[in-house]
């Protein structure tokens, strides 16, 4: 005979309420694989496209500058002509250098996370007492 509500025991209700949550966590967790499988389908073929796209321009780019050599050499001697291509793009390299070097620089090492880490450690280990970092909004720098 079934029992109503009011008549089941509380040890019966937190088992039902157990086995709920549990099978909610799981639907979510296999909701959440397939996505992930979806999307990284997607993100691999853009990548694929992108990586094609820049192949492509890779061998303008080796085309362009073969013809920008001959057409200095017009003017020039057909080694200076090249030189200057090259001396041209050794500039842009050097710049792109120095733009990733100052980006690097720039780094904050995970402050935020590392602080939230040590935060969560606290709360772990009640025995330090220490207050809990309160974050504030991020900064260009990370910090």
């Amino acid at each position: 005979m079934p029992q109503t509500p009011e008549e089941e025991s509380l040890g019966s209700l937190v088992a039902q309420a157990s086995d709920h949550i549990s099978t909610l966590v799981r639907s979510e967790i296999e909701l959440a694989k397939a996505e992930f499988k979806f999307d990284a389908k997607r993100v691999g073929t853009a990548i694929g496209a992108f990586a094609f796209a820049a192949f492509m321009a890779h061998l303008c780019l080796i085309l362009i500058s073969f013809a920008f050599a001959y057409l200095l050499a017009q003017v020039m001697p057909n080694w200076a002509a090249f030189l200057i291509v090259t001396v041209v793009y050794l500039l842009f390299a050097a710049g792109a250098v120095f733009i990733g070097i100052r980006r690097l620089k720039g780094l904050a090492g995970m402050k935020r996370t590392t602080n939230s880490l040590k935060g969560l450690k606290e709360i772990a280990n009640p025995d330090d007492q220490l207050p809990l970092p309160v974050p504030g909004p991020v900064s260009r720098d990370g910090a």
